[in-house]
Order: C-alpha cells, then sequence, then structure tokens
C-alpha cells in the first residue's frame, strides 16, 4: 500500500479528561485532512481516578501504576475500534494509529526534566491490529525542549496567512497559542489555564464535569482581589518556551489563595473564566501584538461566555472558530497525532524547535508494530 493511499487514526485525551478524541485522517499532497471522528467516553470512576492523580491527589505504586496504564490502553483501544466499526471496510487502509496517550505529569524543566503520557500502546497495537505510534513528546524533552505544544506545526500547514499574522488559540484543559507570522515564523507556547481549573471547581460544587457554556460563570462576579493575586504566579510572566499541565493549574493550587473563603462558589468560576481570558489575551498582546485574526480550536470554543469575553478582550483582533475555516474544532488535536504518526514512518521530524526550545528537529515516537 503506498503512503497516498493509506489513512492514519489520531488518539488523544487532554489535560481535562473528558473523553479520547480519535480522528480518521488522510493526507493530500502531505496536508491532513479529517474523514470522520467522534469523542469516546471514558468510564467515569477512571475518569476520576485520573483527574486524582494529575491534579496530584493520588499516589500511585508500581503495580497500580501498571495497571492504570493497561486499562488507559485499552480505552485509546476502544476508541479506535468504534471509530473503525463506523466506517466499515477501511481496516486495511489504515496504515498506523499516532496515540498521544493520557498526561499525568508534564514536568519540562529542572534538573531531571521528564514529561509522562500513559496508555499501553502495545495494548493498542493488539486489540485494533494496526501499528501503533506513541510516546510523541520525551525526544523533544531528551533534546533539551518543552515537548509542548507539538500543533504548531499542524496550525502552520492548516492556517497560515502570506498577508498578515495570525495567532491559532487552542482552548483544552490549559490554553495554548501557535502565531503565525507572515513571513512564514512559527511560535508557541502554553498561555496558562483554560478549562481545567473551571472544570475541576465545577466538578467540585456542582457535581458536573464542565461549566455547560459557562453558565455557572455567568451566575457569578469577578473578584478582582483574587483574580489579581492568580495572576501573580510566576508561570504567566516567564518568556517562551514554555508549557505547563494540570500538575501546575489544579485545586490544590486554587486553594493556597485564602480569599476563596470568602467568596460564593459562582464568583470563583466566574473569576476562574476572567483568569483563562485574560491570560491568553496577555499572551497574545505581548507576543502577537500585529495579529489581526484569532482563531480558536478546543472544547472551549462550545463555552459562549468564555468566548465573548475573549472578544472583549482581544478587540479589535478578531476571534473565530477554525470551524469558520472548514475545521472542526473539537478533533484538531487528535488530527495532529494522525500527522505525527505519519511524520515518524517517514522518519521525518514533528516537532519545531523555534516552538519547544529543543536543540535541533527531531523524530518523535515510537513504532509498536501490531501482531502478525
Amino acid at each position: 500500500m503506498s503512503d497516498a493511499s493509506a489513512l492514519y487514526l489520531g488518539l488523544i485525551s487532554g489535560t481535562s479528561a473528558d473523553g479520547i478524541d480519535a480522528a480518521l485522517v488522510r493526507f493530500e499532497n502531505d496536508t491532513p485532512q479529517l474523514v470522520d471522528a467522534l469523542t469516546h467516553p471514558w468510564p467515569e470512576a477512571l475518569r476520576s481516578h485520573i483527574l486524582a492523580i494529575a491534579q496530584d491527589e493520588a499516589r500511585l505504586d508500581l503495580d497500580a501504576y501498571g495497571r492504570l496504564d493497561v486499562a488507559i490502553g485499552r480505552c485509546f483501544a476502544d476508541a479506535a475500534a468504534q471509530l473503525l466499526a463506523r466506517n466499515e471496510g477501511i481496516r486495511s487502509a489504515v496504515r498506523a494509529i499516532g496515540s498521544h496517550g493520557q498526561t499525568l505529569r508534564h514536568r519540562p524543566s529542572g534538573e531531571h526534566p521528564f514529561t509522562l503520557q500513559v496508555g499501553d500502546p502495545s495494548v493498542i497495537a493488539e486489540r485494533c491490529g494496526i501499528d501503533v505510534v506513541a510516546d510523541f513528546r520525551r525526544a523533544d524533552v531528551a533534546a533539551g525542549g518543552q515537548g509542548a505544544p507539538l500543533l504548531p506545526a499542524v496550525h502552520a500547514m492548516l492556517l497560515a496567512h502570506t498577508h498578515h499574522t495570525r495567532v491559532v488559540l487552542n482552548l483544552g484543559g490549559i490554553a495554548n497559542i501557535t502565531v503565525l507570522g507572515a513571513d512564514g515564523s512559527v511560535v508557541g507556547f502554553d498561555t496558562g489555564p483554560a478549562n481545567g481549573l473551571m472544570d475541576a471547581w465545577c466538578l467540585r460544587h456542582l457535581g458536573v464535569p464542565f461549566d455547560a457554556n459557562g453558565s455557572f460563570a455567568a451566575s457569578g462576579l469577578v473578584d478582582e482581589t483574587l483574580l489579581a493575586s492568580l495572576l501573580t504566579d510566576p508561570y504567566f510572566a516567564l518568556p517562551p518556551p514554555k508549557s505547563t499541565g494540570r500538575e501546575h493549574f489544579h485545586l490544590a493550587w486554587l486553594d493556597t489563595h485564602s480569599r476563596l473563603v470568602a467568596l460564593p462558589p459562582a464568583d470563583v468560576q466566574a473569576t476562574l473564566l476572567e483568569l483563562s481570558a485574560r491570560s491568553v489575551a496577555d499572551a497574545i498582546s505581548r507576543h502577537a501584538a500585529d495579529a489581526i485574526e484569532v482563531i480558536a480550536c478546543g472544547g472551549g470554543v462550545h463555552n459562549g461566555v468564555l468566548m465573548r469575553r475573549l472578544r472583549e478582550l482581544l478587540a479589535p483582533c478578531a476571534l473565530a472558530s477554525t470551524a469558520e475555516h472548514g475545521i472542526d474544532p473539537d478533533y484538531l488535536e487528535a488530527t495532529a497525532f494522525a500527522w505525527l504518526a505519519r511524520q515518524r514512518l517517514l522518519g521525518l521530524p514533528g516537532n519545531l524547535p523555534a516552538v519547544t526550545g529543543a536543540r535541533g528537529p527531531r523524530v518523535l515516537g515510537a513504532i509498536y508494530p501490531a501482531p502478525p
């Protein structure tokens, strides 16, 4: 089978662990095109366990880690199998599955930098009968990079403009921006929390996993004192390259702010939404002052209150969804990991050193063959 006729399948669960996104992708002139996609739900008990570990609220011994790695791998395999079943007859055309896995820790700085994604790729290969490419981030970290974000290369392929600067904004559990210069330059980094803190606060106080359309936040008032305190976190002032995750911006971090005890939960939610919007807008103002449009993807595009506040803060810079450019905002990340799998099989780099800070381009990922 030639690569020109091949399909690739991308899998990812983001920092919010709100489901496993699966994307079936074909390539036209090396550019990814989404064929079909779906979100496979986590078993609730497993999702709760993942979030507790990611937020440093639970510990794992080696046996528990091994069991979790396999359990997550099985769920990723189920997501791939569901998408394959919905597209009957195409399995033989799928060259490889690119599995990001579930991030449990991301600490790319310090004496021993590391990033940890779990979801046993051998389990996925065995269950799906398709080669799997996984472990995309560690080669970049080993080369002195952040290991993230990895999406900017795909953002540049799909959304760069030759006449003006654009920003692509990914609103996942963590927000990240890709600055696409009219001169072809690409810069990208994590700005801070997007949905992750809001989701966690919503779960704590309402017992639901996310704030549908921002209604909980809209029922409260922003507390400027709390907001100012949150914005003093040193991460926001760090220059790129930089990346972060739920192991930094989590409820225990939020709970260190004594102002919380005096506020209604809805006011805290409103303040967390403002934190996400303000930190994104500040980052764009500092690093993409000449941008005339911001194009958003990720789950946050469905939060109308967050999008409205971003439009206010970014004006006169326009804000739109990738949907307005023919790209499904919910599956751009999964599409990117299909692309990264293809890059690995072709022996081509997957990172952008200007984004991650790595010492140079690196071929990312390891191959886990399907059973014969």
